[in-house]
Formats: C-alpha cells, sequence, structure tokens
C-alpha cells in the first residue's frame, strides 16, 4: 500500500502524529511526505517509527527541513533498519555534522540501493564521505 500526502501542510504536530499511527500499521510499504514542514520533531517521530516499522520500503521526506537533530534521529534509525530500500532525503537541511551522521549509517545499513540526499550543505568532505557509502553499498 502506497500513501502519498506531499504538500499538505503538516506541520510537527501532524507529522508526529502520522508518525505514531505509522508504528503501528502493517500494510503501508511507501510513504511520501514531501515538503510538509514536519521539521526536526517529526524527523525524530519518522526515526523512531523507523525502528518500530518493518513493512515501509520507500519513504521520502524531502524538503521537510528537519534540521541536523531530525537528521541524526534519521541516521541513527537507519543505521538499524532492515527494511528500507529507498529513501529520499534531499533538501532537508542536514549541514556536515548530519551528512557524516548519515555517512556512517549507510556503512551499516544492508538494504538501501537507492538514496536521493541532494541540497543539504554537508559539504566537501561530507560529499566523499557520502560517494564511499554509496560505493559500499552499491547505491543508485
Amino acid at each position: 500500500m502506497d500513501l502519498s500526502l506531499q504538500k499538505n501542510t503538516l506541520g510537527s504536530k501532524g507529522g508526529i502524529a502520522l508518525a505514531n499511527a505509522f508504528c503501528k500499521n502493517i500494510s503501508l510499504t511507501s510513504l511520501s511526505l514531501d515538503e510538509n514542514n514536519i521539521g526536526s520533531e517529526g524527523g525524530k517521530a519518522f526515526a523512531n517509527a523507523l525502528f518500530k516499522n518493518i513493512k515501509l520500503t520507500h519513504l521520502s521526506l524531502n524538503g521537510n527541513n528537519l534540521g541536523l537533530e531530525g537528521g541524526k534521529a534519521l541516521a541513527n534509525a537507519l543505521s538499524q533498519n532492515t527494511a528500507l530500500t529507498y529513501l529520499d532525503l534531499g533538501s532537508i537541511n542536514l549541514g556536515p555534522e548530519g551528512g557524516k551522521a548519515f555517512t556512517d549509517a549507510l556503512f551499516n545499513n544492508i538494504t538501501l540501493i537507492g538514496l536521493i540526499f541532494w541540497n543539504n550543505n554537508i559539504g566537501s568532505e561530507g560529499e566523499t564521505a557520502l560517494k564511499d557509502a554509496h560505493y559500499k553499498n552499491k547505491l543508485y
């Protein structure tokens, strides 16, 4: 089952509520929440949900300004998640430290084969490390 709620102005509260419901859902395999302004608190809530949900294979959080804290929480969840195969984190405002967190997570994740990571201001060091992780995991 796929669910697309792009550009619905959910905000942090809506993102958190959806993430909490997602923890209990066992049929959803694809979720797109692009440009909903869920912020760092919504990012943390989805990270928590990724620890509990083992069915989701496709997640798009593009343009949600998760920032460093939301990004680090997602990176931590990704390092242990064994279901996701595609993740879109374009333009979530990670910065270099967030980029490093995802690089570390990718070295531990064995199921992800697709990652969108554009426009996150991770710097040249972050970009190089991310390329190494892409190569190791054979990401497209």
